[in-house]
């Protein structure tokens, strides 16, 4: 949680501009491609003008990048649209596959000690407490993804998760974030009540995650940096929510 304030919103794309860029993704994969916005305005059953403003959201929003000719444009998904992408397949997998989960890998990596501090803040730790059913190590595990998943990180989006709200102290405000059940494995050994902690706002670039548990993961599972790891992130519920685990043992 390197930065949790709470930012202004990044554009908004909505499902329509969705729509264009899974097409331009069909028409092209994830390499550069020339696209025609009458051509792209067929297959939207919109009009050129249309599917023009459209791509030019998804440019706004990071998602694309294009190169404007005399007999069209050159289109190129960037990272950041190959997540939306992925993410939008992730939701289609809910839907038709049953126990949905992600394995992501990568190595453990040392941070700037910023997660002690926001781990700890009130608002923060009242929520973990009631909803997460524990109160993290006071820190976090910073974990650096490999290419393919960082790549695959998008996904995470379709997997149901745990959220956080935004709060408010009498300095500043301090935005939400979204806690995803995680069991972390190193060689042989696993820690199965971790959470993956994503800022809806944050300065961190997609090939790092952070994770929080109970115990110091990094004595827990004797980690050094430079150990790979493996992130099994599996979908969870709220340890408030009736039906939880977590409640039911607090009932009985």
């Amino acid at each position: 949680m390197s930065d949790a304030t709470a930012t202004d919103a990044d554009t908004d794309v909505d499902s329509a501009a969705l729509a264009a860029l899974k097409h331009v993704g069909l028409v092209g994969g994830l390499s550069e491609t020339k696209v025609s916005c009458a051509a792209l305005g067929d297959r939207l059953d919109a009009s050129t003008q249309t599917a023009s403003r459209r791509l030019q959201t998804l440019e706004s929003a990071g998602y694309v990048e294009r190169d404007v000719v005399s007999d069209g444009q050159w289109v190129r998904v960037t990272d950041a649209g190959e997540a939306a992408l992925r993410a939008e397949y992730a939701d289609y997998r809910r839907l038709f596959e049953s126990d949905v989960g992600l394995s992501l890998r990568g190595s453990v990596t040392g941070g700037m000690g910023e997660g002690r501090h926001y781990i700890t803040l009130s608002g923060y730790a009242e929520q973990f407490r009631e909803r997460l059913g524990y109160d993290p190590f006071p820190g976090t595990l910073n974990v650096d993804l490999t290419e393919e998943s960082v790549r695959r990180r998008g996904e995470m989006a379709g997997i149901d998760a745990v959220p956080i709200d935004a709060w408010e102290s009498e300095e500043r405000t301090y935005g939400a974030a979204t806690c995803y059940g995680v069991t972390l494995v190193a060689g042989d050994e696993r820690y199965e009540e971790v959470h993956a902690i994503v800022p809806d706002r944050t300065h961190h670039d997609d090939d790092q995650l952070e994770l929080i548990a109970p115990d110091r993961l990094r004595d827990a599972l004797d980690l050094a940096d430079g150990d790979a790891v493996e992130v099994r992130v599996e979908p969870t519920s709220r340890a408030d929510e009736p039906g939880s685990v977590a409640a039911e043992t607090e009932v009985a």
